[in-house]
């Protein structure tokens, strides 16, 4: 006759533990390596030893094509203040691109955005290299809003405060190079 084998008592504590520790040891694990691999934010370091953190732009830079031209005109006398050519965006995806990893544009140049309608709209600068002055117009081509020298990858959200139907991007400091303000008007035409 063959000897019945000894029974071992299983502890009800142990096996879940050890499942616990797995576990644990597998998000560590996994939080590391996402942090490790999936960071987006690529970290150089620089002649003075530090970590920069801005991210890299690794698009190639879009050429501008001028697609139109637009007029600043004076609220106070009804005069031209200073014309520009335009790149314009009036689909979706143009003005979810925007001048995103544009590195430098003169200021004889700009981005025109056209909505469908009147409401209001907000901006961000991530992905955007250079700093922009950001211009809200009304649909009666009235500026409703600036913002000035606008924070390059940023993403604060830029608020056109009152319902606008377009949106003029031109190089930081214009606005103020210019004296274009709140209730100068815009005239545009496209090719």
């Amino acid at each position: 006759m063959r000897k019945k084998p000894k029974e071992v008592p299983v502890k009800p504590g142990k096996s879940y533990a050890r499942f616990i520790l797995t576990a644990v040891l597998i998000l560590v694990v996994g939080y590391f390596l996402i942090t490790k691999y999936l960071d987006n934010r690529p970290k150089e370091v620089n002649k003075n030893n530090t970590t920069n953190t801005t991210p890299r732009t690794e698009m190639p830079e879009p050429q501008f094509k001028k697609q139109g031209e637009l007029s600043f005109i004076s609220a106070k006398d009804k005069k031209e203040i200073r014309k520009i050519d335009i790149e314009i965006a009036d689909s979706d995806s143009s003005r979810m691109m925007g001048l995103m990893f544009r590195k430098s544009m003169d200021d004889t140049k700009g981005m025109l955005f056209i909505f469908d309608k009147a409401e209001q709209h907000s901006f961000w600068m991530k992905n955007t290299v250079m700093s922009l002055d950001i211009i809200f117009i009304n649909e009666n081509n009235e500026i409703v809003k600036i913002h000035k020298h606008t924070k390059p990858f940023s993403t604060e959200s830029l608020p056109s405060i009152k319902p606008s139907m377009y949106v003029v991007e031109v190089q930081a400091g214009f606005t103020d190079k210019y004296g274009i303000k709140d209730g100068d008007k815009i005239n545009f035409t496209k090719q």
